[in-house]
Formats: C-alpha cells, structure tokens, sequence
C-alpha cells in the first residue's frame, strides 16, 4: 500500500499538465498584447513623423515591428508546442493510465472545425501586416522622399530584407495549409 506521501504518475502528469496550461495562458495573453504594443508604437513613429516632417524617423519602424513580430511569433509557437505536447504526449499517457479512450479532447476538438484554416490564413495576413507591411510602407514613404543619405539608404535596405525574412517566418509558422487536425 502506497504512503499517502508518495506521488503517483498521474498526479505527476496532472501537475504537468496544470503547469503548461497555465504557462500557455500566460504566452497567449503576452503574444496578443503584442499586437497592441506594435499599433502603439506605429501610431507613435507615425506621429512623430509627421509632426517633424522627418522621413528619416520612419527608419525606426522595421527594427522595431521585428524585433516585436519574433518575439510573437516564438511566443506563438511555444503555445503550439504546448498543444502539441498535451495532446500527442500527456494526454495518451493519462488516458493510458485512467484507462479511457482519451484525455483532454478540447485540445483536440477546437482544432478540428470547419473553418480553422481560414481563420489561420486570416491570422497569417493580419500578423503580415502588423508586422511587416507596416515597416515596409513605412521605407517605401521614406524612400519616396528623396531625402537619402547613402547611410541609411544602405540601412533602409538592410532592414528591408530583415521584413522580408520575418514575413516568411510568419508565412512558415502558421502552417496554413497544414491538415486541420491531428
């Protein structure tokens, strides 16, 4: 007869689980906020811009959306993985051991409407846009002004192709086009 000490593997697993969910949580509310502190941050370089009538501060709006646009997009990941790992790895296990069919079907069922891959592909664009197209407005108008320096001209450019690399990240981690369920 176990002490009333010992811990099972279930508790274990149980513990696990509460732990990732609630560090799942935690990412989810961090990653949304991020896309506030983007729009903030353009509406104020934008601003200052304008009141300056300085192209030149535009420049500061691709370091900024990508160095914001990584850190949403690893967050995002990490909560996939959590998923991930709650469902191809806990939730067998717990099952296994309760001796049911399954454990913790949400993590499954959400993932299995209709129209997942379109919201996906929705979510994909509107993170393109907070992310990169905003930046990359924001060179072309910088550009457009005529007012380079080879400097950052050669700047504007370097940080052109870091938008572009982070708009593919994005495009690769949102598996659009993955299948919709496990």
């Amino acid at each position: 007869m176990p002490d009333q000490h010992d811990v099972t593997v279930g508790q274990l697993l149980l513990a696990e689980y509460q732990t990732l969910k609630d560090e799942q949580k935690t990412r989810i509310g961090f990653r949304d906020n991020l896309l506030y502190v983007t729009l903030t941050v353009v509406a104020a370089v934008i601003a200052a811009t304008a009141q300056a009538k300085r192209p030149d501060m535009l420049l500061a709006l691709p370091p900024v959306c990508v160095v914001l646009g990584w850190t949403y997009l690893v967050n995002d990941e990490k909560i996939s993985a959590i998923g991930r790992h709650i469902r191809h790895d806990l939730g067998p296990k717990l099952a296994q051991l309760a001796r049911a069919e399954h454990a913790f079907t949400w993590e499954t069922v959400h993932r299995s409407d209709s129209r997942r891959r379109q919201r996906k592909v929705i979510q994909c664009g509107i993170d393109l846009l907070a992310f990169c197209v905003v930046p990359l407005a924001g060179l072309t108008v910088y550009w457009a002004a005529g007012e380079n320096s080879a400097g950052l001209l050669t700047l504007s450019l370097v940080e052109a192709l870091t938008v572009i690399g982070l708009a593919s990240q994005v495009v690769v981690y949102t598996r659009p086009f993955g299948p919709t369920a496990p």
